[in-house]
């Protein structure tokens, strides 16, 4: 078993800031700090650091080679990674004292992936391997519907959520990972945690549903399982990587044919411990103090 990450590479400039900046308001940082990072390079390193081989498609601009570079120390797979003449997508992160963030993403290459490409990449991949997929790359249903042809196990995660994921293929993702935001704006608000749940299950008949809620733990559900994770107690300095650290760990265990149960506990230990750190990819702990 083979796992896929298509997803999103960016450079990510953090903004330390006492609290978010408001409309029409001009605010002083307390320090900036310059990191690599994006969506799908966090959950990459996150699925390294879990112990599993995990390969990465993605763009970066033919000027930052160096990103290639860290990657490889911390053993993410690059062969699928491509230079593109497009800037390289980059993030401004604020956060705030009490660990919380604000994020705007700039997309750049992380938008520019093409037909070939896709069809390149995928295929080196079959039947039993996995896909994972973010939404801050181009040509997602594209992936799904190819991925799906070939048997892959796919899964999804919709962050940043937008009105597009609702024309999304996802009867076809076999792994729904949603925050409490993202989650809400897929069941049309609900608020109660098992209506949301109730409520992507009779959408997506087919398709297990993992929801991430920080600080209050997660809830996983399929046809047939059930199961609430609480989260641990930690005095959290910033969030930006907790989410994609606790899905790449959960998916790590997941191929290592862990119990689901299990599965949470590890995701949640690793997220809490990533929160204890600044920065993004750099903040993701490895498996051995973890597990």
């Amino acid at each position: 078993m083979k796992i896929l990450n298509f997803g999103s590479i960016n450079k990510d400039y953090v903004y330390s800031v006492n609290e978010f900046v408001s409309p029409g308001e001009t605010i002083q940082t307390s320090s900036l700090k310059t990191f690599i990072g994006g969506k799908g390079l966090n959950q990459s390193v996150a699925i390294a650091q879990a112990g599993s081989e995990v390969f990465h498609a993605g763009n970066i601009n033919i000027k930052d080679d160096y990103i290639k570079k860290e990657l490889i120390k911390w053993n993410v797979n690059i062969d699928y990674m491509e230079d593109v003449d497009e800037s390289t997508g980059h993030a401004i992160i604020q956060v705030n004292r009490s660990g919380e963030n604000s994020i705007i993403i700039h997309g750049g290459a992380n938008r520019v992936f093409e037909s070939d490409q896709i069809d390149k990449v995928l295929e080196d991949f079959n039947q039993e391997d996995i896909l994972l997929i973010q939404n801050e790359i181009n040509k997602i249903p594209e992936i799904i519907e190819k991925a799906k042809n070939r048997g892959m196990t796919i899964f999804f995660n919709p962050a940043p959520m937008t009105k597009e994921v609702l024309k999304y293929p996802l009867s076809l993702v076999d792994y729904l990972i949603v925050n409490e935001s993202e989650a809400k704006k897929l069941s049309k608000n609900k608020i109660d945690f098992d209506e949301i749940i109730f409520d992507l299950k009779r959408k997506y008949s087919n398709t297990s549903v993992l929801l991430t809620l920080g600080e209050k733990g997660s809830i996983y559900s399929n046809r047939n399982e059930y199961f609430k994770c609480e989260a641990m107690n930690v005095n959290a300095v910033d969030s930006t990587a907790a989410g994609d650290t606790f899905i790449g760990y959960f998916i790590s265990c997941l191929s290592k044919k862990k119990e689901i149960k299990d599965c949470l506990l590890i995701a949640s230990k690793a997220a809490s411990i990533c929160v204890t750190k600044k920065g993004g990819a750099i903040s993701i702990p490895n498996h051995k103090f973890v597990i």
